[in-house]
């Protein structure tokens, strides 16, 4: 003999279903990506620091490690009971960060003398002595150079029409060249890609074309590595001559 059930029971059985329902771990499972979302936004910009900052430390220690590594475990060898420390990893890798340090520096002082610039000289003689490597060691000391000057008749951080007049990117005029036959200015302009500038494509554009900026190519280098985050707050768009 079955018993029906009462309304009071027909309800607390309605609540319980609802309460046991899928839709009810919704709000739940949109808060717990709100909170994954928080967290991996936050802990974001630490990483790739700490990215940035490894990297720099091992390409700076690889540099000084041939003969700084050999040169701790001799001492720490010599002197186990006063420099067995210098076999660790960690101090063997500091040491040869700074010596590299230490010898950029010491190349940046020494350039700036009568006998670096003539060793300097030697050295650039030397490389234009071997095929591929003046290549490439000539291209990367132009561009180095021409960074450091205003080039000609325009500003160096301009803004270039892409992918359309509406939409701007930034862009490093690398040179100034004359159109033949007509001697219009066109610039040869290099443009970096987020987040890595040292890839990118080369447009050569109409000077008058171009959306000059009084940035700085710091300041240029910092906006396209931040994504935009880090720039001015302000900056021109339009062009004068559509204004």
């Amino acid at each position: 003999m079955s018993v029906l059930p009462t309304g009071r029971q027909h309800n607390r059985r309605g609540r319980y279903n609802r309460a046991m329902s899928p839709d009810s771990h919704a709000p739940q499972r949109a808060s717990l990506q709100r909170l994954f979302l928080t967290g991996l936004l936050t802990l974001l910009p630490i990483w790739l620091t700490w990215v940035v900052i490894k990297f720099v430390f091992v390409l700076l220690s690889s540099i000084s490690a041939p003969w700084v590594v050999p040169l701790s475990e001799s001492i720490a060898d010599s002197f186990p009971n006063y420099m067995g420390w210098g076999k660790a990893l960690w101090v063997q890798n500091t040491i040869a960060m700074i010596a590299t340090l230490l010898v950029i520096l010491g190349v940046g002082v020494l350039a700036r003398r009568v006998i670096g610039q003539r060793l300097l000289g030697w050295f650039e003689a030397f490389m234009a002595k071997v095929p591929l490597a003046n290549l490439v060691y000539t291209s990367v000391r132009k561009l180095l150079d021409i960074l450091q000057t205003k080039p000609g008749s325009t500003q160096r951080v301009v803004l270039v029409d892409f992918p359309h007049r509406e939409m701007k990117a930034i862009g490093l005029v690398t040179r100034v060249l004359k159109e033949e036959g007509t001697g219009r200015e066109l610039a040869a302009v290099y443009v970096p890609t987020t987040p890595n500038p040292t890839s990118g494509y080369l447009e050569v554009v109409p000077v008058e074309l171009l959306t000059p900026t009084d940035w700085t190519v710091d300041q240029a280098m910092g906006f396209i590595i931040s994504g935009g985050a880090v720039a001015p707050d302000t900056m021109p768009f339009t062009r004068a001559g559509d204004r």
